[in-house]
């Protein structure tokens, strides 16, 4: 990986070695106080002037220098060129309205400068700027043209070529000096520049004003000018309304601010100017410095769209990106700098890592500092959190605050996708086959409608929660999905959607952000994800830190190969039911539905079959990674015909009989192979025989068989005996004995209790923490999300979905104790997470914590999970530390 994309290789060849540039402080500091030696001659009252550079010699901190004059400090330790300056240490800043002090500031920073006021062939100007210890919001704004009078002023503008950018910014410094230094009432001065049409004409109606009311006239002395200047700037941080903004921010009233005195060096427009500019491209992330140059004396808003390129710098462009690259490396992030160009040098201003830079920036940043070795490749993984690496992962809707919010829903699959309400499966499938981009909107999904979602951009529902059907089908197809939008009312019939008020027809179009669960009107423009290069970097590294494994929830084999691609280690979940969805789902109903014993074998062979197709494709895919195959686990009513569909009076009232009031404890998992005893076998035996067809070809996965929802020890042992029935069937008929584990799921409260007994049955549990946490709390996962939970955040009874986020006080107690009895019984027993908790980053810390082995989430959540885990891993000497600490 290159670390100098972006930048020529003349630049490279103009750069100072960075270990030269590196210079450690206390060297650099020892340096300046050579380089300094004017200090030693400055006029007695100038004790208090600290030329930039020299507060850390003097012992002085931010709460003396402000955040200013300890920015200046470090550029000038790191060698960086610096605007000549010195800083009135906040102690001392009263001082400077002296005009002694004030005339041993302004002759200080003539000799940092070699520069003389009123030097006519290389003019100098005063700024006076203020910080505080601490970046603080409503500070005096800088006062620049410090030394202008109404004499000099025509030969000042003749040397910039520019006579409205000199008094314009001159104006404003003479402004508040007349108002917070001498006297003069706020309305006559905003009087004297209403009938004032130009700059040169508001600094006359200005200076008149002054004569006129004034404490006294408008010196022409630049000492006295930087004496009232400093005065006007305290004035106005002690003014009601700044006391008030301090306030506000909860500062001390009394808080003091340092003064800084920079020179101002007067040059040609074609020659000097000034500007801003940030390190990193916004959109690549890489190193090009973006930014703007303006001509003219630098003023605190420049005119909009006055600008030019950063190439009108000309030859200082080198050195402005050399002291970008610089500060990156000493501030191990994307920095942003002032700077000023005389007689094209550049010098730096201001300088400070970027308060939100953007996320590509971070992230190429983090990588280039780990790949030049700067950074260890673990401080880099640090840099990036989880929650950036999906940001980067997942499209967004570009938002300029002006969209109709329809509707707040739950986030239940990350991205964004804007398209048409579609109400029907069908309909997103014509849609999708025309390539128009179709919302699927429904009260809730069924398993019939998982085609139409694949063909959707996004998903839709007016109930659910993050653990609904179609949460979960959103999330494995990697399609944005809000569920759980109160007062959304579907008419399928009409072809409307009520929200509220508002009143939408299919065909309408609507936006959508599965992040953060907010619905829109309209088609928004929406970012599509394009990572950079570099996160996989991070990634790979992240590998090498994390201890805990990732696998993916994955049920077909374009599921896999996605998830393979995004770095998962196998699969912690293939729900077989999903592979009955769509086409498939009339073979499972001809199980559950058959009027005889025949009826049922023949549906259980064409069962099979089908079975044994997926599982080949699946395990090919697989390769020989570890994947665990659950056997079938859904609530009867999800494969159920809908009244009237069943085909014939027989079969409706076969299936109205098997309805039931509470199908998610009802006939599911576990109870309904047990009940239809040749199920199990039949989806086993497809199984071993696609392993030998597979392992025939070279590829040997490593498989897991598990069974689901076991309350009971009994429970276990009986499906057991029909996968080992299944088993040698198989290695009868093929002569292939499949080596598999067997294992349970740990979804229901009991089964964590009993933990050791099923440990003598179970070789791995895999923890369903969507179904253990639905019956832990006694929350419906379906339901409550969108009412209940929605009002204990609001009183603080909970601070997360625990569906969304693992409870560690309840679903974690019995994780940690199902571990502890299971590891009694059989110590090498495997433990890993499936339920959607594996792909949150603060319950993977947890299930690191509680030394599962790994987790286990949806495809696209995976280099979250990758990320989540090393950073857990990171964190584990400081829980140590805490806890030896408690102890």
């Amino acid at each position: 990986m290159s670390t100098t994309d972006g930048r020529s290789g003349a630049l490279a060849q103009a750069h100072t070695p960075l270990a030269q540039a590196h210079t450690p402080l206390a060297q650099a500091d020892t340096d300046l106080a050579r380089a300094h030696t004017p200090v030693a001659q400055a006029p007695a009252p100038g004790h208090a002037l600290v030329p930039y550079g020299q507060g850390r010699i003097r012992g002085l901190d931010a709460g003396e220098l402000g955040t200013h004059g300890i920015a200046m400090d470090r550029l000038v330790a790191l060698g960086l060129p610096v605007v000549p300056g010195l800083t009135v240490p906040a102690g001392a800043a009263g001082t400077l309205c002296e005009p002694e002090t004030a005339r041993a500031a302004l002759e200080l920073v003539e000799q940092l400068s070699g520069r003389q006021i009123g030097d006519r062939g290389r003019p100098l100007l005063l700024r006076l700027s203020a910080s505080a210890s601490t970046e603080v919001a409503g500070l005096p704004p800088d006062l620049a043209c410090i030394g202008v009078t109404a004499a000099n002023a025509g030969d000042l503008c003749a040397v910039i070529g520019r006579e409205e950018a000199l008094y314009e910014v001159w104006a404003a410094t003479v402004r508040m000096i007349a108002e917070y230094a001498l006297d003069v009432p706020g309305p006559e001065l905003d009087d004297a520049l209403l009938d004032a049409p130009d700059p040169k004409a508001r600094v006359d109606a200005l200076l008149s004003t002054i004569a006129r009311h004034g404490a006294r006239p408008f010196p022409d002395d630049p000492a006295e000018q930087l004496a009232l200047a400093a005065r006007a700037v305290r004035g106005r941080w002690a003014s009601p309304r700044a006391r008030r903004s301090r306030k506000a921010q909860r500062l001390p009233a009394d808080l003091g601010i340092a003064l800084h005195v920079q020179a101002v060096r007067i040059g040609p427009s074609d020659l000097s100017g000034y500007g801003t500019a940030v390190s990193r491209h916004p959109e690549s992330g890489r190193f090009a410095p973006q930014g703007s140059f303006f001509r003219g004396v630098r003023r605190s808003a420049p005119p909009p769209h006055t600008g030019e390129p950063l190439e009108k710098i000309g030859g200082g462009i080198t050195l402005l990106e050399h002291s970008l690259l610089t500060l990156e490396r000493h501030l191990h992030a994307p920095v942003s700098v002032d700077f000023e160009v005389r007689d094209g040098e550049v010098s730096l201003l201001a300088a400070s890592a970027q308060s939100h830079p953007p996320l590509r920036a971070s992230v190429c940043l983090a990588a280039d500092l780990a790949g030049d070795g700067t950074l260890r490749p673990e401080e880099a993984v640090r840099r990036v959190g989880p929650a950036q690496v999906q940001e980067l992962l997942h499209p967004r809707l570009r938002l300029t605050g002006a969209e109709e919010l329809l509707v707040q829903g739950l986030p239940a699959s990350p991205g964004a996708a804007a398209g048409a309400i579609v109400l029907s499966s069908e309909r997103a499938l014509e849609l999708g086959a025309a390539g128009t981009p179709a919302v699927l909107v429904a009260h809730e999904t069924t398993p019939a409608d998982v085609p139409g979602m694949l063909a959707a951009s996004a998903v839709l529902t007016g109930s659910g929660g993050i653990a609904s059907h179609a949460a979960v089908v959103a999330r494995g197809a990697g399609r944005p999905a809000v569920c759980g939008a109160e007062g959304l009312r579907v008419d399928r019939a009409a072809g409307t959607v009520r929200i509220g008020d508002r009143l939408l027809r299919e065909g309408d179009p609507v936006s959508l952000d599965g992040r953060t669960g907010t619905v829109y009107a309209g088609t928004l423009p929406v970012t599509l994800a394009d990572p950079p290069p570099e996160l996989s970097t991070l990634l790979e590294w992240a590998d090498g830190v994390r201890r805990l494994g990732v696998r993916v929830n994955a049920d077909t084999a374009a599921e896999v190969n996605t998830a393979v691609a995004l770095g998962a280690e196998g699969v912690g979940l293939c729900r077989t039911e999903h592979q009955f969805l769509g086409e498939r789902l009339p073979l499972i109903r001809r199980v559950i539905l058959a009027a005889d014993p025949d009826a049922r074998t023949e549906a259980l062979l064409a069962l099979e079959h089908a079975q044994h197709e997926d599982f080949r494709a699946l395990l090919s895919a697989v390769g020989d990674r570890p994947v665990t195959v659950r056997l079938l686990d859904a609530p009867l009513h999800e494969f159920l015909p809908a009244p009237g569909d069943a085909g014939d009076d027989a079969a409706e009232q076969r299936a109205a009989a098997l309805r039931e009031a509470n199908p998610m404890l009802g006939l599911r998992g576990v109870r309904l192979a047990l009940l239809h005893e040749g199920l199990y076998p039949a989806q086993a035996e497809a199984l071993f025989t696609a392993w030998a067809d597979v392992a025939a070809t070279g590829v040997r996965p490593e498989l897991e068989v598990m069974i689901p929802l076991v309350s009971l020890p009994e429970e276990l042992a009986a499906a057991a005996a029909y996968v080992r029935g299944a088993a040698e069937a198989v290695a009868s008929r093929t002569g292939v004995e499949v080596p598999y584990r067997l294992g349970t799921m740990i979804e229901t409260p009991r089964a964590a209790l009993m933990a050791a007994e099923l440990a003598e049955h179970a070789e791995f549990f895999s923890f369903g923490t969507n179904d253990l946490t639905q019956l832990t709390y006694g929350f419906s996962r379906d339901d409550v999300e969108r009412q209940v939970l929605a009002s204990y955040l609001d009183r603080g009874f909970l601070t997360a979905s625990p569906f969304a986020r693992l409870d560690p006080h309840g679903v974690g107690a019995l994780i940690a104790l199902a571990a502890e009895r299971a590891r009694r019984v059989r110590p090498d027993i495997k433990l890993g997470v499936c339920g959607e908790h594996g792909g949150d980053p603060e319950s993977i810390a947890l299930c690191d914590e509680l030394g599962l082995d790994y987790v286990s989430c949806s495809a696209h959540r995976v280099p979250v999970a990758r990320m989540a885990a090393a950073h857990s891993a990171l964190r584990e000497p400081e829980r140590r530390s805490e806890s030896e600490t408690a102890s």
